[in-house]
């Protein structure tokens, strides 16, 4: 009897126990553990600003001001200006240099600097306070995206995301597409976009027979790297095939050679390009007809062109990114989401309280109509949503991200949103694909410029640059520069 006493002792406290880890990871039940009468106070970094800073803090008074002042929760926001000036903010806090602040209850943060940040154990697992119906509302690729901790637990919050959309100047676009018998639907893959802007190119050129050579680049991209990940994808290929924080790269020369094909050629030739910071600067000065870019980068397309000789307005087409052809129609996943900084049940409560909040579909809608995000909860993602939340606010929202929104929203069901796993140097590898096919190509249609302007016709300068050795030199160094960026015991497969 008194093994059995024991035992049933030992039954008692293991079921108390697992009662009270399920009372958590359930949201910590039904006992807040805030109190009204004495408000817990949280600070947010951000890196919003202009129009989006305005939404994001509009949204926090309205919280303080009903909710905040229910539960007894107080958000303080503050932009640290730049994402960069935000992630170097949040690393000298974590590493505790002199002068840094301390760091906020709850910061936005892309996933690879959250990995680092969840390294160092600075992070709250916020799977702590969500049950699986808070987690079922999600998106399920965006939580999935959160998943950086080496459980699997969820350590970053979904709060507002982004894919790519292409933006076309419908204005200058229509001459050509009359004059050529191109049309958009020859942009819907990345072959039938190469192929437009050569059109675009020798129509271009073909204006000017007493000058020859000066065609016009029809398309850039912004975020090469997110054509290597994405196009790749689309191939069948994960660049990054991450598990349990360990990277397998994965660099089959055919697919690769598919997309030298379709960036690096039309680049070298003149018939895409990248002048400045952004493709849609490069639209207004008249340079670009056409670019791929993220969906919060609507609100930039411009309204005119200006050029030396004068300027004039513009109209716009707005249509979902090109995949290639027979590929797999992937699309980007990105932006930033928010984290928790590790703290105690109190903060880390309260910071789930507000995120569970903001992302409440009315609430998520409202900042993204503004800042040109897409909203995180699957009952956002409509049309009929985004007019519903649009008419009950009376909100004035710019046609151009109205019509970016509306454009994913209707692809939602028939795409693939995509990003790889957090690693180990994965920033470091995602550099690598950003600048060295891009800086080769700016470097080698200089010259082959430069041989043009002393006589060379274009085939004639270019011929050097895309020949299958070109290619095949071009590939072993890639491929050399991306392991060296990972950890020594990647492997790398051919």
């Amino acid at each position: 009897m008194k093994n059995s006493k024991k035992g049933m002792r030992f039954s008692g406290l293991a079921a108390a126990v697992t009662l009270t880890l399920t009372l958590r990871l359930a949201g910590c039940g039904d006992k807040s553990p805030l109190d009204p009468g004495n408000p817990v106070s949280l600070t947010i970094w951000h890196y919003y600003n202009g129009s989006q800073q305005a939404a994001f803090d509009s949204l926090v008074e309205e919280f303080n001001d009903t909710v905040g002042r229910e539960k007894g929760i107080y958000i303080q926001s503050y932009s640290q200006g730049s994402v960069s000036d935000l992630e170097a903010a949040v690393r000298d806090s974590v590493a505790g240099k002199v002068g840094a602040e301390e760091m906020p209850d709850i910061f936005s943060s892309y996933a690879d600097t959250a990995y680092e940040v969840e390294q160092a154990g600075a992070l709250a697992d916020l799977s702590s306070y969500l049950n699986q119906e808070d987690l079922d509302k999600y998106v399920d690729s965006y939580i999935e995206e959160g998943r950086i901790a080496a459980d699997g637990t969820l350590r970053i919050f979904p709060t507002a995301k982004s894919t790519e959309i292409m933006m076309i100047n419908k204005t200058d676009w229509e001459p050509f597409a009359e004059a050529t018998g191109t049309s958009l639907e020859d942009l819907e893959t990345m072959e039938g976009v190469t192929a437009a802007a050569q059109a675009y190119y020798e129509w271009t050129d073909s204006q000017t027979p007493d000058i020859p050579g000066d065609g016009r680049a029809f398309y850039g991209r912004d975020a090469v790297a997110n054509y290597f990940i994405i196009g790749l994808r689309q191939l069948g290929v994960e660049i990054f095939h991450v598990e349990n924080g360990e990277v397998e790269l994965n660099v089959p020369k055919e697919e690769l050679h598919r997309l030298w094909e379709n960036y690096y050629i039309p680049m070298v030739k003149g018939y895409f390009a990248a002048y400045g910071s952004f493709r849609s600067d490069d639209v207004k000065t008249g340079d670009l007809l056409a670019y791929t870019g993220s969906t919060a980068s609507a609100m930039y397309f411009p309204g005119q062109v200006e050029q030396e000789d004068g300027s004039y307005a513009i109209d716009y087409i707005a249509m979902p990114a090109p995949v290639f052809r027979g590929g797999e129609p992937y699309a980007v996943q990105q932006g930033a989401g928010m984290v928790v900084s590790k703290s105690d049940e109190t903060h880390e409560y309260a910071a789930v309280e507000f995120l569970k909040w903001f992302t409440e579909a009315e609430n998520n809608l409202q900042f993204c109509c503004v800042a040109g995000y897409l909203p995180v909860r699957k009952d956002a993602n409509s049309v009929e949503k985004l007019d519903q939340v649009i008419a009950e606010q009376q909100m004035e929202v710019a046609p151009k991200t109205y019509d970016c929104l509306a454009t994913i929203f209707r692809e939602m069901d028939s795409i693939t949103l995509y990003t790889n796993k957090s690693f180990q140097n994965g920033y470091a590898a995602r550099k690598v694909l950003e600048y060295n096919l891009a800086d080769r190509a700016a470097q080698d249609r200089a010259a082959v410029t430069a041989a043009m302007e002393a006589g060379k016709s274009l085939e004639e300068a270019s011929a050097p640059y895309v020949t299958e050795e070109a290619f095949e030199e071009w590939y072993d160094s890639f491929c050399n520069e991306l392991k060296s960026v990972v950890s020594k015991e990647v492997s790398l497969n051919n």
